[in-house]
């Protein structure tokens, strides 16, 4: 199966990602979906407004997932990111691996977020009470 990578403004559906990578062939499907909060170091988060590079990201994205299918048994694989302004409590992103056995797709799924943090084009404003401010995602 080819991974499907979402970069979009409309609200993440988890359901329909776990769907795409669902499988009579896989024994674990692990997903990690990382959320919105309303407070980081010490400040009274209000929302979240992520910009993003697209064509890169979409590139640099699919790098990754290369990468880890060359370390892990991955049969299929999903991530979505969204951009744009994000209130709290909302999906920011979605990523779900599905491999034979549970322990291939924990690893494979914390790489693929560890990974997509520190190396795609995805920048993340955080607002809170007190101003705004452009912070590692």
């Amino acid at each position: 199966m080819e991974p499907i990578i979402q970069l979009t403004r409309e609200p993440l559906n988890r359901d329909a990602l776990v769907a795409a990578v669902s499988h009579p062939s896989v024994g674990g499907i692990v997903v990690f979906e990382g959320v919105v909060r309303d407070n980081a170091r010490g400040k009274q988060v209000r929302y979240l407004e992520y910009d993003v590079y697209e064509e890169m990201a979409q590139q640099q994205i699919a790098t990754i997932i290369a990468e880890a299918r060359q370390r892990w048994p991955i049969e299929r694989v999903a991530i979505a990111h969204r951009f744009g302004r994000l209130e709290i409590g909302e999906a920011s992103v979605i990523i779900a691996v599905a491999t034979p056995h549970r322990g291939e797709a924990f690893e494979a799924c914390r790489y693929l977020i560890d990974t997509l943090k520190s190396t795609v084009p995805i920048w993340k404003k955080e607002v809170a009470t007190n101003g705004e401010e452009w912070v590692e995602g």
